[in-house]
């Protein structure tokens, strides 16, 4: 009966967006909105995805950010299975993310903490959840999309690496704390080794290899003295 009902559901969601054409109207509001700029399409559709994804289950989830937010992406050239991992990755991600983070709430009230900075403190946390699905657009190789097994572990590597640098930006801590120009790179290195590209890879693996030396040497320091 569960799974009927979720299907009953669905159905009711895909027939209303079907009839009216809001899912092409919203693809079209949204392409209009960012300027036909690839970057603004995917941060505009990141926030639609957010919304539609607040305090939804899983399953309706998918089907109101595949039927509304997706078709934008899909306009522009985007793989579909790539568009449509990019809109539920975000609606998923809606769990913890203010201002309805029915996840992060969940777990304040069993914690007794302020549901509020729970919420903030889960969405730094869950940084590399808002990146992942950014890479399934930039690099389609990670959904094994047109690809072979070494570009594969290439894209897997360089994204690892990039998420481990930006998550510890967020945090503040890497080999010992880190000061706040060295964030500052961290992000960007990390960027750097997320977006695709040979040239973006060696900027980003020299940056972070220079700064893993100084905070190492930092951290040697503190040790000994």
């Amino acid at each position: 009966l569960s799974v009927l009902a979720a299907c009953a559901a669905a159905g009711i969601i895909i027939g209303v967006v079907t009839k009216t054409g809001i899912g092409l109207k919203m693809a079209s509001a949204l392409i209009d909105l960012s300027g036909g700029v690839f970057l603004a399409v995917l941060f505009f559709t990141m926030l639609t995805s957010l919304v539609l994804g607040m305090g939804v289950p899983t399953t309706a989830n998918y089907v109101i950010t595949s039927t509304i937010a997706a078709p934008a992406l899909v306009q522009l050239g985007v793989p579909v299975l790539a568009a449509h991992m990019f809109v539920f990755y975000f609606g998923i991600v809606a769990d913890v993310t203010p201002p309805v983070a029915l996840a992060a709430y969940a777990g304040s009230a069993i914690a007794g903490g302020n549901a509020l900075r729970t919420g903030v403190q889960a969405s730094k946390l869950a940084i590399a959840a808002f990146l992942i699905p950014y890479i399934f657009v930039n690099s389609p190789a990670m959904l094994m999309i047109d690809t072979t097994i070494p570009k594969i572990l290439m894209v897997l590597l360089t994204s690892i690496i990039g998420m481990v640098a930006i998550s510890s930006a967020m945090i503040g801590h890497f080999v010992v704390k880190e000061k706040a120009w060295e964030r500052i790179l961290f992000i960007i290195g990390g960027l750097c080794m997320i977006d695709t590209g040979a040239t973006t890879d060696i900027i980003g693996i020299v940056l972070l290899a220079v700064l893993f030396f100084l905070q190492w040497q930092r951290g040697r320091k503190q040790v000994n003295a």
